[in-house]
């Protein structure tokens, strides 16, 4: 028996509750800041989900949380089989957790009536009860953190309209895709669509992206309640000579044009020693500080490139390189 210690707000913990479902790995879902407390004191990273294992230690990170369970549980993987589609879906994993997570956090924090609604909201799933006045009293000191916390992770006014325009480019390319089929690799889901339902499962219930995910992409909105819990699909991977989704073509552009140079400024600024990088997108501007975590994903990615044998590149450069992803992955 597992126990994830999570939030209905926070797009990794419903990633990682969505995976454990889809497995069929018995658990429990806790929530509320009390479990979480005790969760955390277990931990080096105060960041949710925690996982507790049967054998009582205790976990964090998503990634490394369901890739452990990839190996520690038969049947039901959410790793293609063959190497070049796996590690197609370990990039879009990771650019979902690292780049889309921008358009949960800014569509939260930016625009008033959404600092309002969820800040009080978590408060209230945070407290489970306690009377109105403590929860809001906690929510104003919650919403104003998170506020504060906008210029470090790079959810800014003057960040923003590039956030959008590669979350819509997303979302409209699902919106293409879930009315044929719901998955990217096959018939059944790889990790790639439970981290990009993680972070869109949040913009589902903040009003701003809820209401223009209702108007604009209507069967992507639906999609994240399928996702949510997929424990009853049974489905198969594509054959080897089944062509890639286009929504994959789009999501591998989005990569190319913007978390590639991302990571790469990210990585130079980090080297350099400085405490902040900046870089343009399709003529828009970003800037933010620079974080060691990124780093490591661009080193993890490389890492798990490198590794890659000569049948797996034979398959993803090609794709790669016509979406600008091969040479951020060739460090030389």
């Amino acid at each position: 028996m597992y126990t994830i210690y999570g939030a209905l707000g926070s797009p990794y913990s419903m990633k990682l509750r969505a995976v454990m479902r889809y497995r069929r790995i018995t658990h429990i879902w806790q929530h509320g800041m009390t479990a979480q407390a005790a969760a955390l004191a277990n931990v080096k990273a105060p960041v949710i989900p925690v996982v507790e294992y049967p054998d009582g230690s205790f976990h964090n990170d998503s990634t490394p949380v369901v890739l452990d369970l990839e190996d520690k549980h038969t049947g039901r993987h959410i790793v293609p089989p063959r190497s070049g589609p796996a590690f197609l879906a370990h990039l879009i994993e990771d650019f979902a957790d690292e780049w889309l997570t921008k358009a949960m956090f800014g569509y939260r924090w930016l625009a008033e009536v959404d600092q309002i609604q969820m800040s009080r909201w978590l408060a209230f799933d945070a407290a489970k009860g306690g009377g109105r006045d403590q929860s809001e009293s906690f929510a104003e000191q919650f919403r104003a953190r998170q506020v504060g916390r906008m210029a470090i992770v790079g959810c800014t006014e003057e960040n923003f309209p590039l956030i959008e325009k590669s979350t819509r480019a997303i979302l409209q390319a699902l919106e293409e895709h879930v009315v044929n089929r719901h998955f990217l690799f096959g018939s059944r889901p790889s990790l790639a669509e439970f981290a990009i339902y993680g972070q869109l499962s949040q913009l589902g219930v903040d009003p701003t992206p809820q209401a223009m995910m209702r108007a604009d992409y209507p069967y992507s909105f639906r999609w994240l309640a399928h996702i949510d819990d997929l424990s009853g699909i049974d489905g198969q991977w594509d054959n080897p000579d089944q062509p890639l989704a286009p929504v994959i073509s789009v999501i591998l552009g989005q990569i190319g044009r913007i978390y590639a140079p991302f990571l790469l400024a990210n990585a130079a600024a980090l080297a350099a020693g400085k405490d902040s990088f900046a870089f343009e997108a399709g003529g828009l501007p970003y800037s933010q500080g620079t974080f060691k975590y990124q780093a490591r994903c661009l080193a993890e990615l490389r890492h798990r490139y490198e590794g890659l044998d000569a049948e797996a590149r034979q398959f993803v450069d090609p794709v790669l390189a016509a979406h600008d992803c091969l040479a951020f992955l060739q460090p030389s």
